[in-house]
């Protein structure tokens, strides 16, 4: 049998302040939406157009405090061509980020940007 992974969700408290995060902050695009009313949920699935992998953004009409991440989430990761640029671009945002990181005795290869409810996103070196 062959898997093949197709998304990631998260939740988020506020799907706009979210949406908007991964659209300038990281060049995703909305590639579809699916709003349950009666059920008080929203789905919105995003794509970097590159892979075929989504990220799902799940929102909750009545939810009013942040969800707890916990200590069992890590990261997601994602790859750049020019490491240093991007880092510039989102030091110089409203974006929390890291210092340029790298593993010990290596060459600096990482950072992470956090979302605006707290997930950590890796951003490496290609």
């Amino acid at each position: 049998m062959d898997y093949e992974i197709v998304h990631t969700c998260i939740r988020v408290l506020n799907l706009e302040k979210s949406m908007e995060f991964y659209e300038k902050a990281l060049g995703f695009k909305v590639v579809k939406r699916k709003d349950f009313k009666d059920e008080k949920f929203t789905l919105v699935f995003m794509s970097d157009g590159k892979s075929a992998h989504e990220l799902e953004l799940t929102y909750n009409y009545d939810r009013e405090e942040p969800y707890d991440i916990g200590n069992g989430y890590s990261h997601l990761a994602l790859v750049v061509d020019d490491l240093k640029k991007s880092h510039e671009e989102h030091s110089k945002g409203e974006y929390k980020v890291t210092k340029l990181n790298g593993l010990p005795g290596a060459p600096v290869r990482f950072y992470f940007i956090f979302d605006p409810d707290g997930y950590s996103i890796e951003i490496i070196q290609k």
